[in-house]
Formats: C-alpha cells, structure tokens, sequence
C-alpha cells in the first residue's frame, strides 16, 4: 500500500485499482434501488469514491478501525463527491454498530483478515443494521467443501497466516451456515477475477 503523491494521507490500494471494475459491474444493476449503504472495512477510501461516482443515488457510510479514517477521509475529500459520508469508527466485534437501517452493506477483502470470532460479530452486526429484504454484498476469496479453488489461493492463505495464525480464507459452507443463523440468506455466488467471488446475501424475516 503506497501515499498518494502530496498527501501522505491518501493511502493508494492497487487491488482496488484493480477489483474496482469488476466489482461495479456486478454491483451497479443490483443497487440500482438502493439508497443507503454502509461500507463495512472501507481501507484507503478509493472503492467507496469510485463506486460513489457511478451510484449516485446511494448514500455511501464509510466505516473502518479509527487508524484507518485519514485515509478515507483525505479521498473523500480530494473526489468531491457529496454522497459519500465520512467515516463513522466500526470495529465489528467492538465497536456499537450505527442504529440507522441500511438496504445494502458492502465489504471487500476483510473476512480472510477477521478472526472468525470477527467475522460471526460481524453478521450478528450485519442483520440488526438490514432493512429486510435488504443485501449483504461481501467480496473476496473463499474455498468450497473445504478445498482452495485454486493454487494461488492456497499460497495466499499461507501467507495470511504466517503474518497473524487467526486469518484465512473462509469456506463458503461455514458462511452460509452463519449467515443462516443470522436471517440472512444467500441469493447469489459471482464468480469474479483472480480467483475472487461476490457474494450476495439477502435478509429475510423470521
């Protein structure tokens, strides 16, 4: 992750740069009728200006760990756009989440960086924050019947746990077993590039 040129607090994510694209894609037909949006994990800031720009009917809440909000706010800033709001402070297993209903949540590249402890605050966070019916959009790898979907995601998840031995890339069976537990339901698995996958999960009712 590298500075900005000029500001040293726009940090500079070049997976975003590069997952920006397709992740749009998928995500603008599905969003078409949203109109509020927490961001759960929002780093730099650079997904939440970009995607911004081309929704902008959304009202984007920005969120993350307080260390990372200079980022978020100093893109913000440099983009102009009026339908992002700055960061609120989110730490999904700390912190009390927002008691405003959202229609959508997005999360990119946190729950193979979440302790799974973390990632079960965060749907049990994710569920009390869902109008219903509303979607839990979540970005990133992730294995199936307890199998890497492919080679570099195997080296991925080793060195995830080399760096902390709480990280790694999650199965999709796992998921939807919390994900149940928690009234939400999965509606849709996107395939995306580099061995990535959407996942869309929709809240229902008891």
């Amino acid at each position: 992750m590298n500075q900005v040129q000029n500001n040293p607090d726009m940090q500079f994510s070049p997976a975003c740069e590069r997952n920006r694209d397709p992740i749009l894609e998928q995500l603008k037909p599905r969003l078409s009728l949203a109109n509020k949006l927490l961001e759960i994990g929002s780093g730099t800031g650079q997904h939440a200006v970009y995607f911004s720009q081309h929704l902008p009917q959304i009202s984007w809440q920005t969120s993350d760990r307080f260390e990372n909000h200079a980022s978020i706010r100093a893109w913000i800033e440099h983009d102009g756009a009026s339908n992002v709001l700055m960061p609120i402070e989110l730490d999904v297993a700390l912190s009390e989440w927002p008691a405003q209903k959202f229609d959508a949540i997005f999360t990119a590249n946190t729950c193979h960086i979440m302790s799974w402890t973390d990632v079960e605050k965060m749907f049990e966070g994710v569920s009390q924050a869902l109008e219903s019916a509303g979607r839990f959009f979540i970005y990133g790898p992730f294995n199936y019947d307890g199998q890497f979907s492919s080679s570099s995601n195997q080296a991925f998840d080793a060195s995830l746990k080399l760096v902390a031995p709480h990280r790694g890339i999650r199965d999709l069976a796992d998921m939807r077993r919390l994900a149940l537990a928690n009234l939400l339901q999965l509606s849709e698995d996107i395939a995306m590039p580099a061995n990535n996958r959407l996942l869309i999960f929709t809240k229902v009712d008891k």
